[in-house]
C-alpha cells in the first residue's frame, strides 16, 4: 500500500499540480492576484508577470524532483503530445544552471510537420507554436524514474490556424459565454461577467490480462477483436453490473485513483459495468476545458497502471462483439461565475423562468444541430457501438422525463402565464427543489438525457477526446441562445412587455422542438420509424456523419461564432476522413495477417489430424463392425470442416483484392464509402466463417486466446 493511501486524500490531493495553493505559496501577492484575475476572465497571461510565474513554477517543480518541462498539447490525433526540454542550461563560462523563462512558459515551438494539419500547411512549413493555457493547471507527470513539468497549451500554426482540439474548445467557451450573458441581461440578470460550461466524463473501459492481449494481433493493432466466437455466457445474466469488484481489478482502480488525486483529478465513482471485465470511473464535474484535460490524463494514467499491473486497458468502443461496448458519458451543464447553474430549477418564479429559457435553448440547439452533434462523436469504434448492445442509437433525440414534459406541455397549451407561485405549483415545477434533483426518470437508452441539472450525452465513444463534442455543444448552444434572445427582443420591440415576450418565445421554442423530444425506448424499431416521420438525421456510419461538415449552414455557424475558420473546418474533415480510411485499412490488413499466419494454418493442421483419424477409422471399420451411419457422421464432420476451410480461403483471397482496391478511388469520400459498403461487410462475412470454424477446432490447436479466456479468466 502506498504512503498516500494511509492518509486522507485531502492531505495530498493536487500535490503534483501548480494549483491555487501552490501559486499562492510561490508567487508575490500582486502577481498571484493578477494571474487569478487572468484565469477567471479567460484571458491570456500578461507578459509583465510571465517571468515571475515561470520562476515560481520552476522552483516548485524542481523541489518535487522534476528535471524537464514540456508543453503538453492535443494535436488532431485524438490524443496528447509532448516534447521534453531540460531546465539545465550552460552559462558562457561553462557553469551549469537551471533556467525557465517567461517566454519558455508562454510559448514553445515544436516541429509541426509530422502532426496532422489537413492541408493547412505543407510538410516543409514545419513551424508550429504552443501557447500556455493558464486556465488549466500545470502538473507533474510521473514517467520512468522522474517527474516532468507538463504545461497545458494550445497548438497553432505559423499563420495562427488551430492545429489542436483545445483551441476550438476554448473559443467555443468564449462564444457561449458571450451569448449567455446577453440573454441573462434580457431576463433582467445583471452582474454576470462570465458564463462557463461544465463537464464530467464517465469513462468506461475493459481490462484483460496482458498475456492474452499480446497474443491477439487484432487487439494490439486495432483495439478490437476482428475474430472470435461468442462464449456460452456473455452478459445475459446481468450479474456483472455493480457486482463485487475482483481484488486484482480493485488494486488497479485504487492505484489509478491515487495517481489521479495527486494530479488534482477528482475521481469519485468506480464500479463494474454491464459486460464481463468492463468497468467505469467517473469524476466530479469541472469546467469543460479542465475536465477534458483531466479525462485525457485519466486515460493515460489508466494505461500506465494497467501495464504495471499486468493488464491491457481497452478503450476501443467495441472491443468484443456480442456484448456491450464502452462509452464516455459526457455530462454537460452551463453556469455563471456567480455560482448559478442555469440548468438547475430554482426556488422562485424568476429562477424557474431562467431555467426554462435555457432548457428551451438546449432543445433548440440540439434539434437544429443534431447532425453536427452526431458528427462530433463519429468514429470507427462508435460505428460498431451505436445502436448495439445497450448503446444509444445513431439518431440523436432528447429525453426530459415525464414531469418536465408535462411542464412544457402546460406552457405550450397556454394554461399559465408563469407569473405567480401558485401557477408554478399547478405546473409542478416548484416540487423540483424538494425532490433533490432526481425528478427525471432514468432513460439509459437516450443519447441526450436531462438528469436533474445537466444533460448527459451518452453517445461519446470511450476512446475519444471529449474536446470535440463539448466544442460542438458549446457552439450550438451559443447559436440557440442568440436565437432565443433575438426572439424575445423582437417581441419587446413589437410592443410586448418582457414577461409576455419571454413566455411567447418559450411557447414557440417548445412547439418547434417537439420532434427532437423522445420519451420512449431508443433501442426499439419505433424510434427508427419516428426518426423517419420526424425527419431526424439517422447517420449510421462515419462517412455519412462527416458529410455534415460540408453543409454551408454548419460551416457558417462555426465561422460566425469564431470557433473554426473555413480552412480549419476543411482540415478537420480531411483529417477525420483520412483517419477513418487508414483505420479500416489497418483492420483489413490485420485480418489478412491473422487469417494467413494463424487461423488458416491452425484449421488446416487440425483438418489433417481429423483426416488421418478418419482414414484409420475407415481401415478398421469392417473389422470392428462400424455401421455406415457412424462412418457417415464422421465423414460429414470432416466434410463440414473442409468446406468451411475452403470457403475461408476463398474469402481471404477476395479480401486481398478488396484491400488493394481502396487506393483506386479518387476522393476520400469514395474510399470511405467503399470501406462502408463493400470492405466492412466482407470482413463480417470472413468473421462469420472463421468464428464457426473456431468452434469446430480442438482448443489446443487454436492459437488465438478465445473470448471465454479473455472475458472470464481473472
Amino acid at each position: 500500500m502506498s504512503s498516500e493511501s494511509k492518509v486522507p486524500v485531502s492531505a495530498y490531493y493536487g500535490s503534483l499540480t501548480f494549483d491555487h495553493k501552490a501559486m499562492r505559496a510561490r508567487l508575490p501577492k500582486e502577481v498571484f492576484v493578477a494571474l487569478q484575475d487572468t484565469i477567471k476572465a479567460g484571458k491570456k497571461i500578461p507578459e509583465s508577470i510571465a517571468g515571475v510565474v515561470a520562476h515560481g513554477m520552476k522552483e516548485w517543480a524542481m523541489e518535487q524532483g522534476a528535471t524537464h518541462y514540456t508543453h503538453w498539447f492535443q494535436p488532431m490525433t485524438g490524443s496528447t503530445a509532448e516534447k521534453h526540454d531540460a531546465f539545465l542550461s550552460i552559462d558562457r563560462d561553462g557553469t551549469p544552471i537551471e533556467r525557465f523563462s517567461g517566454e519558455q512558459l508562454i510559448q514553445g515551438e515544436p516541429d509541426a510537420s509530422s502532426f496532422p494539419s489537413g492541408g493547412m500547411r505543407t510538410t516543409f512549413e514545419a513551424r508550429g507554436y504552443t501557447a500556455w493555457d493558464p486556465s488549466s493547471p500545470a502538473f507533474l507527470m510521473k514517467g520512468g524514474n522522474n517527474l516532468t513539468l507538463c504545461i497545458p497549451t494550445v497548438f497553432i500554426s505559423y499563420h495562427g490556424e488551430a492545429l489542436d482540439s483545445k483551441t476550438p474548445l476554448l473559443r467555443s467557451m468564449d462564444a457561449v459565454s458571450k451569448s449567455a450573458i446577453r440573454l441573462l441581461e434580457i431576463l433582467g440578470v445583471n452582474g454576470v461577467s462570465r458564463v462557463k460550461t461544465f463537464c464530467g466524463c464517465e469513462q468506461e473501459y475493459f481490462l484483460i490480462d496482458k498475456k492474452f492481449y499480446t497474443q491477439r494481433p487484432d487487439l494490439v493493432m486495432t483495439g478490437r477483436t476482428l475474430l472470435g466466437a461468442l462464449p456460452p455466457k456473455g452478459q445475459q445474466l446481468e450479474d456483472h453490473y455493480f457486482g463485487a469488484i475482483p481484488d486484482r481489478v480493485l488494486e488497479f482502480m485504487q492505484e489509478v485513483e491515487q495517481e489521479l488525486y495527486l494530479l488534482g483529478i477528482p475521481a469519485k465513482t468506480r464500479h463494474n459495468e454491464v459486460a464481463p471485465h468492463q468497468f467505469e470511473i467517473a469524476p466530479i464535474f469541472e469546467e469543460a476545458n479542465i475536465a477534458v484535460d483531466h479525462n485525457l490524463l485519466t486515460m493515460e494514467v489508466m494505461r500506465k497502471v494497467a501495464d504495471k499491473k499486468g493488464f491491457a486497458l481497452l478503450l476501443f468502443e467495441k472491443p468484443f462483439a456480442g456484448i456491450n461496448g464502452s462509452g464516455k458519458h459526457n455530462n454537460w451543464s452551463i453556469g455563471t461565475n456567480t455560482g448559478v447553474n442555469l440548468l438547475d430549477p430554482g426556488d422562485t418564479p424568476a429562477e424557474n423562468i431562467q431555467f426554462l429559457v435555457f432548457l428551451v435553448a438546449v432543445l433548440k440547439g440540439v434539434h437544429k444541430r443534431a447532425d453536427v452533434l452526431r458528427m462530433s462523436i463519429a468514429s470507427i469504434g462508435n460505428d460498431h457501438r451505436l445502436g448495439a448492445n445497450e448503446a444509444p442509437p445513431a439518431v440523436v433525440t432528447v429525453f426530459l422525463g415525464e414531469l418536465l414534459e408535462n411542464v412544457l406541455d402546460a406552457i405550450e397549451s397556454g394554461k399559465t402565464d408563469l407569473k405567480t407561485e401558485k401557477q408554478f405549483l399547478d405546473l409542478g415545477l416548484s416540487q423540483v427543489p424538494s425532490l433533490n434533483k432526481d425528478y427525471t426518470d432514468r432513460n439509459r437508452t437516450s443519447p441526450f438525457a436531462f438528469t436533474g441539472n445537466k444533460f448527459e450525452f451518452r453517445a461519446v465513444g470511450s476512446s475519444q477526446s471529449p474536446s470535440v463534442p463539448n466544442m460542438v455543444l458549446n457552439t450550438l448552444m451559443a447559436e440557440a441562445i442568440d436565437e432565443v434572445a433575438e426572439a424575445i427582443e423582437a417581441k419587446i420591440a413589437a410592443g410586448k412587455d418582457r414577461d409576455s415576450a419571454i413566455l411567447e418565445a418559450l411557447r414557440e421554442g417548445i412547439t418547434a422542438t417537439r420532434d427532437i423530444r423522445y420519451p420512449g425506448d431508443n433501442y426499439s424499431e419505433a424510434l427508427q420509424s419516428a426518426a423517419r416521420e420526424r425527419g431526424l438525421p439517422n447517420m449510421k456510419n462515419t462517412p455519412q456523419a462527416l458529410r455534415t461538415l460540408e453543409k454551408a449552414d454548419v460551416r457558417a455557424m462555426f465561422v460566425k461564432y469564431g470557433v473554426l475558420t473555413e480552412e480549419e473546418i476543411h482540415s478537420r474533415l480531411h483529417i477525420r476522413l483520412e483517419r477513418y480510411i487508414k483505420g479500416i485499412d489497418i483492420e483489413a490488413r490485420t485480418l489478412q495477417l491473422m487469417l494467413k499466419t494463424i487461423v488458416i494454418p491452425d484449421i488446416s493442421e487440425y483438418q489433417g489430424d481429423i483426416g488421418n483419424s478418419f482414414n484409420n477409422l475407415l481401415a478398421a471399420s469392417e473389422a470392428i463392425g462400424l455401421s455406415e451411419a457412424a462412418v457417415s457422421s464422421q465423414a460429414n464432420h470432416l466434410k463440414n470442416l473442409a468446406e468451411g476451410l475452403s470457403e475461408l480461403i476463398d474469402l481471404t483471397s477476395e479480401l486481398d483484392e478488396l484491400v488493394e482496391k481502396i487506393e483506386s478511388f479518387d476522393t476520400e469520400f469514395e474510399k470511405a464509402d467503399f470501406c462502408v459498403e463493400t470492405l466492412l461487410p466482407h470482413m463480417v462475412s470472413v468473421r462469420e466463417v472463421a468464428d464457426r470454424l473456431e468452434l469446430m477446432v480442438d482448443r489446443s490447436r487454436w492459437q488465438l486466446p478465445t473470448y471465454l479466456e479473455m472475458l472470464f479468466e481473472h
